[in-house]
C-alpha cells in the first residue's frame, strides 16, 4: 500500500469511529451522572463530575510552525492534551492541540467549549447540594495545582502546615484525583504510538486523540483489562524504570492569591466535610 493510501486509510477509520460513536465521549447525565456523584461523594466530594489533567504528546519537530512554542519545559516537542475522566477512567471531555510551552491554567482558561459552557450554565447540572458556609453547588470538577482555583474546578491546599481537616482534604483530593494518572497509563500503554516521538499532521492530531478515547472508553464498558508491566521500560544498563507519561509537574504553582472569593469558600466549605469522612 502507498503512502498516499494508508493515509486514506487512517482518514476513514478515524472518521468511521466519531461516525458511530459520536457520543461515546460526553459528561455524564442522568442515571449515569447520579452513579458517578454517588461515587465521588463516597471519598468526600459531593456532586463531582470528574477529574481533569494534561499530558504532553510527544510529536517530531512540527514543519511550518513557531517550533519554539511547541518546545516544552522537558526540552521536547510536545503538544498538550487535557482530560476530564471520572472514576472508572472513562474519558468525559477531551481537547488536544495547544502547544507543549503552554501552562495547564492557560489551557483551562482558554479551552474554550469547556469554559463557554461553565460560563452558560449549561455544562453542571446535577441537583444542587448545600454545603456549609452557603455554598451551593451543582458540578465542579478536580484538578492539580498547575491551576487556579474556581468555584467549578477544585485544587489541593497544599500548605506547609496545614490544619486537620485541610490536611485531609489535601489527602482525599489526591487519591481521587490519581484516576487520571491511571487513564493516561491505560491509554499511552495500549496505543504506544503516544509514548514516543512521532510525525503527525498537527490538523488531524485532535481526532486521532479523541477516537483512540473512544476506543478507550470501549474496552472500559468491555471489561478489557490492561497489564501495568507494558509501563516498565529500562535505561541503558538494564534498570527497570517507569515510562514517560509525559504528565509534566507545574514548574510553578498557582497561588491562591490568585482565587476568588467564591472559590476559596468552596474549597472550605468542602474541606470542613472532611473530619466525619476520616471518621
Amino acid at each position: 500500500m502507498g503512502r498516499s493510501s494508508g493515509i486514506k486509510a487512517v482518514r476513514d477509520v478515524m472518521n468511521a469511529i466519531l461516525s458511530v460513536y459520536p457520543d461515546k465521549i460526553q459528561m455524564s447525565t442522568g442515571r449515569r451522572l447520579l452513579q458517578v456523584t454517588r461515587a465521588f461523594a463516597a471519598k468526600g466530594f459531593p456532586n463531582c463530575f470528574g477529574c481533569m489533567d494534561c499530558s504532553h504528546v510527544y510529536v517530531d519537530k512540527p514543519a511550518n510552525a513557531l517550533v519554539e512554542n511547541y518546545f516544552d519545559r522537558e526540552q521536547q516537542y510536545s503538544v498538550i492534551a487535557q482530560v476530564i475522566v471520572n472514576l472508572d477512567m472513562r474519558g468525559l471531555d477531551v481537547y488536544v492541540g495547544y502547544s507543549g510551552s503552554i501552562h495547564d491554567a492557560r489551557v483551562s482558561i482558554n479551552w474554550s467549549q469547556l469554559y463557554r459552557r461553565v460560563e452558560a450554565g449549561t455544562l453542571f447540572l446535577a441537583d444542587a447540594v448545600d454545603l456549609r458556609y452557603g455554598v451551593r453547588t451543582r458540578g465542579y470538577v478536580l484538578a492539580d495545582n498547575g491551576y487556579g482555583p474556581l468555584p467549578w474546578l477544585v485544587v489541593r491546599y497544599s500548605g506547609v502546615v496545614q490544619p486537620p481537616n485541610e490536611t485531609n482534604f489535601d489527602t482525599y483530593h489526591k487519591s481521587s484525583r490519581n484516576v487520571v494518572e491511571r487513564a493516561f497509563r491505560r491509554l499511552k500503554g495500549m496505543w504506544r504510538l503516544f509514548l514516543c516521538h512521532h510525525k503527525t499532521n498537527m490538523e488531524n492530531l485532535l481526532q486521532q486523540v479523541t477516537d483512540v478515547r473512544i476506543l478507550h472508553n470501549l474496552l472500559i464498558e468491555a471489561g478489557i483489562e490492561f497489564d501495568e508491566r507494558l509501563l516498565v521500560d529500562r535505561d541503558s544498563d538494564g534498570n527497570k524504570r517507569p515510562i514517560d507519561l509525559g504528565m509534566h509537574e507545574p514548574p510553578t504553582r498557582v497561588s491562591e492569591d490568585d482565587a476568588t472569593d467564591g472559590a476559596l469558600a468552596f474549597c472550605a466549605a468542602l474541606s470542613y466535610r472532611m473530619h466525619p469522612v476520616m471518621a
